[in-house]
């Protein structure tokens, strides 16, 4: 049985936060890192012997010892099979979403149940479990810094996360052994980070282009306010879309020189992405660099000379696509470029020159580079970690949800509760009846999308509603709340107005939306915003006269 919308009151709540000593997490798709307030600045944690920036790579030998970090990207290319770099490109993921691009990388995919799993030797590992191996790694490095248990964090995520992408990061840092108090936007953070010596009422553009990601977000800065105005982007865009055109350009030649696919050796596979990763972050401050990998088992020395030029033209494509997105924000924010103040860069990918040039093109103004754009995350989660553990009042930080969230009512159509770009937390409620007579439950159908019917929407739960007492069709009043937390993750309850009975449920979709999804639900809603409203307006027409006659039916 279905619903029919009754009204639609919308409120916000704020949360409540408690005082604790608290560490800021930037978990990355290359690299990440852990910061915490140290005499009322944020620094990153760095521990002599292994530096401040642990790369996201974890390895598991036949014994089944763990290495995370250097030591694990170390075993890259003796051990390709047994070592996971980039997990948190599956975070969220089902099988299905990734499997196009198992040929791309050095480790086994698996599924089980329609989920992702990584094999490692004779065993199988979530995407969740193993991005818990390096919060747990991290963790280790701030309780031997700071000498005592580190069990609480703020955890940041790109902005454009879903649900389910956010609960698993959230799933992580509890296998981790840590209480994850809050899930910050990257961008939000990197603006945090910014903010502390930015003016008053400024306007900021924050362009995070990391490993495996990508993100926009235009935020207002006011009175120690900061209001995220509108947010943008890809969870599969970044650097490693840089490395693999470099590793296409490569075996492409080898097959032509040689006459044979490096691509199918997982270490050869990894000498490239070697290679491709080397010669991007020379070119980064360099004109020219020589390319060598030697394939000894072919008595072969593949080399190749590249030019900054000629590698720009090859990943062009890439940063248009960036460009595009930050367009979309733009309009989104209802502001144009000379409207925003400054542009923040953030992540690794932003070093390649032509990226900060396209973006300085874009925005009109040289973007604000000062900041390490590696470690500017972090430092903004330790400062979200200190407004939490109640030791700074100046900041108080609005974030927003990135896609629309709602309910499915009679005829398939989507009904809205809360808007994207609604700034979180929020909690909105709508009344809802029953369609037919004598209906005693419903079934509530969750829905995350910006299209008016929900078969092009992306589903993310169902639950029933039973109880519910007999009644003509229209008489009940179902009561249906959605509360979206700071961390972007939804909690949906429904309760019969008349009897007092309510069900409520935590949202956990088994899986993120499909890359494809991400990029084109926001797009489509726009090109399709008149079909999409002429067949709503035909199904509540049909709705309408359905009910009418049943009425009149009852009154002859």
């Amino acid at each position: 049985m279905s619903l029919i919308q009754i009204t639609l009151p919308t409120q916000k709540f704020t949360q409540n936060t408690e005082k604790d000593t608290i560490v800021g997490i930037d978990l990355g798709t290359t690299n990440s890192l852990v910061a915490f307030m140290e005499n009322g600045k944020p620094a990153v944690i760095a521990n002599k012997e292994e530096g401040h920036i642990v790369p996201s790579v974890v390895s598991i030998n036949k014994n089944g010892e763990i290495l995370v970090g250097e030591p694990a990207k170390q075993k890259l290319l003796s051990e390709p099979e047994h070592t996971v770099y980039s997990v948190k490109r599956l975070m969220g993921k089902s099988f299905q979403d990734v499997q196009s691009d198992s040929h791309l990388i050095s480790y086994k995919f698996a599924e089980q149940k329609g989920l992702v799993r990584v094999k490692i030797g004779e065993n199988f590992y979530t995407p969740t479990e193993l991005s818990a191996m390096i919060l747990k790694d991290l963790k280790k490095r701030a309780e031997k810094y700071l000498g005592k248990t580190v069990s609480k964090a703020v955890i940041t995520v790109p902005a454009y996360f879903n649900d389910s992408q956010r609960q698993a990061t959230k799933d992580a840092g509890k296998l981790a052994g840590l209480e994850v108090l809050r899930i910050v936007n990257e961008p939000t953070a990197a603006a945090l980070s910014y903010g502390l010596d930015a003016k008053n009422h400024e306007t900021i553009a924050v362009y995070d282009f990391g490993g495996g990601t990508f993100d926009i977000s235009i935020l207002r800065f006011e009175n120690g306010v900061f209001e995220v105005l509108a947010t943008n982007g890809n969870t599969y865009l970044g650097g490693d879309d840089f490395d693999q055109k470099l590793m296409n350009l490569f075996s492409e030649e080898i097959k032509k020189q040689q006459n044979f696919d490096p691509t199918t050796s997982n270490e050869n596979l990894q000498k490239l992405r070697n290679a491709a990763e080397n010669s991007k972050k020379q070119l980064s401050f360099t004109e020219k660099t020589l390319v060598k990998i030697d394939f000894p088992e072919q008595n072969f020395t593949y080399e190749k000379e590249l030019t900054k030029d000629f590698y720009e033209k090859l990943v062009a494509e890439i940063v248009e696509k960036t460009i595009e997105i930050c367009r979309h924000a733009v309009k989104d924010s209802k502001l144009k470029t000379c409207d925003i103040h400054s542009v923040v860069l953030v992540g690794g990918s932003t070093r390649t020159p032509l990226v900060r040039q396209k973006v300085e093109d874009f925005f009109g103004k040289k973007p604000f580079c000062e900041l390490d754009p590696d470690e500017v995350v972090a430092l903004g989660a330790s400062i979200q970690a200190d407004i939490l553990a109640g030791n700074r009042k100046d900041i108080l930080l609005l974030d927003v949800t990135p896609l629309s969230l709602g309910i499915e009512t009679f005829g398939g159509t989507m009904n809205v509760l809360i808007p994207r770009n609604t700034t979180i937390p929020t909690r909105a409620s709508e009344i809802f009846t029953t369609y037919a007579d004598n209906q005693t439950g419903i079934n509530l159908n969750i829905f995350q999308g910006e299209r008016e019917l929900v078969k092009d929407n992306r589903s993310l739960a169902s639950f029933k509603f039973g109880g519910i007492i007999p009644q003509p069709a229209g008489i009940p009043k179902i009561g249906v709340v959605f509360t979206l937390d700071a961390d972007g993750i939804l909690r949906v309850s429904a309760k019969d107005l008349a009897t007092g009975k309510e069900t409520a449920t935590e949202v956990k979709p088994t899986y993120g939306l499909t890359d494809e999804e991400v990029e084109t639900m926001l797009e489509k809603s726009l090109e399709k915003a008149q079909e999409d409203m002429a067949d709503r307006m035909l199904i509540e027409s049909r709705n309408e006269a359905e009910l009418v006659i049943k009425a009149t039916e009852k009154a002859l």
